[in-house]
C-alpha cells in the first residue's frame, strides 16, 4: 500500500508551454490537439471582440480567440525568427474545437504537482480565476491556464454557434 502513496506524491503534468506577451504559459498536454502556423482567419461580423474569426483546418472550421484582446494583454515584440514559432494551438474543449492564438511556442514541460503554486494575489495580465496555478522558474513563472475556465457556458455557446 505504501507503493501507491509515493506514486500519488509524485504525480506530474505535462504541459504545452507558449509565450502570451512578456508570461510563460502552459496549458494541459491532454486538452492539445495540435499546433498549427499561423493561417488565413476569416473575419466574422457580430462576433465577441476576442473572437479573431475562423479558419479551415482540413475541413473543419476552428474559432480563432484572441487571448491578447481578451485579457488586454499586449503583444509579444517579435523578430522574424519568432514568427516562425508562433501561430495557433488548437485546443479541445470537452469535444469543442477552437485555436487560440499565441506569440511564439516553447516547448513541452513536465512539471510536477508539489511544485504547483496558487498563483500570487497581485498578478497581472490574466485574472487569478483563469489560473490553475503558477511553477517557479529560474526567470519567473510558467503560469498553468485552466482552459475549461476562459469562457463561460453562454461564451462557449457563442462560440460554438460561430463555427456553422
Amino acid at each position: 500500500m505504501a507503493v501507491h502513496a509515493d506514486v500519488s506524491k509524485t504525480e506530474s503534468k505535462q504541459l504545452v508551454t507558449f509565450q502570451l506577451g512578456e508570461e510563460l504559459y502552459g496549458i494541459n498536454i491532454m486538452d492539445v490537439k495540435e499546433i498549427v502556423r499561423v493561417q488565413t482567419i476569416r473575419p466574422i461580423p457580430n462576433a465577441p471582440s476576442y473572437v479573431e474569426g475562423i479558419f479551415n483546418l482540413r475541413s473543419e472550421i476552428i474559432p480563432i480567440i484572441n487571448l491578447h484582446k481578451r485579457f488586454h494583454l499586449r503583444k509579444l515584440v517579435t523578430s522574424e525568427e519568432d514568427e516562425l514559432l508562433s501561430g495557433f494551438v488548437i485546443l479541445d474543449i470537452d469535444g469543442m474545437k477552437l485555436g487560440i492564438i499565441i506569440d511564439r511556442i516553447s516547448r513541452v514541460v513536465t512539471v510536477e504537482k508539489e511544485d504547483i503554486q496558487p498563483p500570487p494575489q497581485m498578478f497581472s495580465g490574466i485574472g487569478a480565476e483563469y489560473i490553475e496555478g503558477v511553477v517557479r522558474q529560474e526567470n519567473g513563472y510558467l503560469i498553468l491556464l485552466e482552459i475549461r475556465d476562459l469562457f463561460n457556458p453562454k461564451e462557449l455557446q457563442k462560440i460554438a454557434e460561430l463555427r456553422k
